[in-house]
């Protein structure tokens, strides 16, 4: 039997690097609590929209999850638009950092360049 890695979250264990993952982890998290705010207060998706000056369909894409749709920057003005007060959390690292870590992707490019 092989032993099981552990991740602290979904998107440290599908994302290249730790960048891509904390990038994902705070979209994700501000398209949950506006789905909310929209869901609770009884907006319609054309109420929303006309609130964030998007279309109806950018808050379908919004509600059902698209979260490769959305940058970090549209979702807290969304998020501010809302009434709601996004704030960025920043904590020391649990370790010394030493060298940036390399994407998954960028190593098997440049290992097809260089054979």
């Amino acid at each position: 039997m092989t032993d099981k890695q552990r991740f602290a979250s979904v998107w440290d264990a599908i994302e290249d690097t730790p960048q891509e993952a904390a990038s994902m982890k705070a979209r994700s998290a501000l398209m949950m609590e506006l789905s909310t705010v929209i869901q609770s207060s009884g907006m319609t998706q054309s109420d929303a929209a006309a609130l964030f000056g998007v279309t109806q369909p950018r808050v379908s894409d919004l509600m059902r999850g698209k979260i490769n749709l959305f940058s970090l920057d549209t979702l807290i003005d969304m998020a501010a638009t809302a009434g709601m007060s996004p704030m960025v959390k920043v904590t020391k690292p649990k370790a010394r950092v030493s060298r940036p870590a390399v994407s998954r992707k960028r190593m098997a490019t440049s290992e097809l360049m260089h054979a």
